[in-house]
């Protein structure tokens, strides 16, 4: 999870009333919803790159496509820019059925991940190409450029050459190019995965500003975690071409859905549960009680739910453990503890506080109501 921000300001950002009111009284106000129904891909015979999505953003929501590789995540975005045509299916934005409308009479601009821009041209230039092609006259044109430029704070920079900017100031020329032409949807391409991690984090922060203050809706791609947790209203977890959880980030870190999602998050302390009854749960780490048992196959527990007490405590939720494991992370530290033959991973915020050292003897506890169950 980010440092900076969590799960739960993942949705807003705390802004200056009086920036928030002439950043929109200047910026394009757009937003469209969003309908997917039985959209279908497929290349070739054996590879199946989008399995039936069923999907609903709504207008003016920042929402994320999450998943690895491979996963249909980039192909259900080319449907949506119309660089892809689905095999069955439709879709519709703001209510307009698109599915067969080519990719210049959509109201849906694309960010790269390679910028695609002109490094040839001026930042004057590269902005008010898409106008030009759209017959704006010269004086609009370069009304709306100026304006653009100085919304994300580069006006000073206008007529610099793309190829004399830092990769941070290329990838905002590249936003501004996709939303001065006004769209009623931005798409983003995985657009920071090129960018060092200092300057991705600042990117990101000024990212989800833009989209709050334009209130358009944003569809971006990442198979970053924290990314899409830190950015996202919402986020569908895509696998295999088929969408396995939408949810808000808290919802889908907290109480994933299923055995992939829950590993795709990162969560590895997963463990079959054998024998169930009454609120407890049999597994190899012993009997535990759940507050909510389901009907799940597997028990998940969350590295961050877990706490290490020194000695041997007694108590519900208590298991005798031993540090095989300690890596100091500055704010945290992360522990593998062996509980009989099965390991454990902890997080524990650090806070000043005593660490336990490799080989010490500790009980670790968690709450009933921070265990979730899951299916495979």
């Amino acid at each position: 999870m980010s440092e900076t921000m969590t799960a739960d300001s993942a949705a807003r950002l705390d802004t200056d009333p009086a920036a928030e009111q002439s950043a929109r009284s200047e910026a394009p106000r757009k937003a469209s919803s969003i309908e997917m129904q039985g959209l279908h891909k497929r290349f070739g015979h054996d590879t199946v790159a989008l399995d039936g999505i069923d999907l609903n953003i709504q207008a003016g929501e920042f929402f994320t496509l999450l998943g690895p590789s491979g996963c249909g995540k980039t192909t259900l975005l080319r449907v949506l820019a119309g660089l892809e045509a689905p095999d069955a299916g439709s879709l519709a934005v703001g209510g307009r059925d698109i599915t067969e409308v080519p990719p210049h009479r959509r109201s849906v601009n694309t960010v790269f991940q390679s910028y695609a821009l002109f490094p040839h041209l001026s930042v004057r230039d590269n902005l008010a190409f898409g106008l030009k092609m759209r017959g704006l006259p010269s004086t609009e044109r370069d009304a709306r450029v100026a304006e653009i430029a100085a919304f994300i704070q580069l006006g000073d920079l206008v007529e610099r050459r793309v190829d004399q900017l830092s990769g941070g100031q290329r990838q905002r020329i590249a936003l501004a190019r996709a939303l001065i032409c006004e769209p009623d949807v931005l798409l983003l391409d995985e657009p920071l995965s090129a960018l060092d991690a200092g300057l991705r984090g600042q990117l990101q922060v000024e990212l989800l500003r833009v989209q709050q203050r334009l209130g358009m809706t944003f569809v971006f791609v990442t198979h970053d975690q924290d990314e899409a947790m830190v950015m996202s209203d919402r986020i569908a977890v895509l696998n295999g071409g088929s969408i396995q959880q939408v949810g808000a980030p808290r919802e889908v870190y907290e109480r994933p859905v299923n055995a992939f999602v829950a590993g795709f998050m990162g969560h590895d302390n997963l463990f079959p549960v054998s024998a169930r009854d009454a609120g407890r749960l049999t597994t190899a780490l012993g009997e535990l009680s759940v507050e909510a048992p389901g009907d799940g196959t597997l028990l998940l527990i969350r590295p961050e739910t877990l706490d290490l007490l020194p000695g041997s405590v007694e108590g519900r939720n208590h298991l005798p453990a031993t540090v095989v494991e300690r890596l100091y992370r500055g704010s945290h530290a992360e522990f593998r503890l062996a509980v009989g033959e099965t390991h454990l991973r902890a997080m524990v915020s650090n806070r000043g506080r005593h660490l336990p050292e490799v080989g010490e003897a500790l009980t670790v506890t968690v709450a009933p109501e921070d265990l979730v169950t899951l299916s495979e």
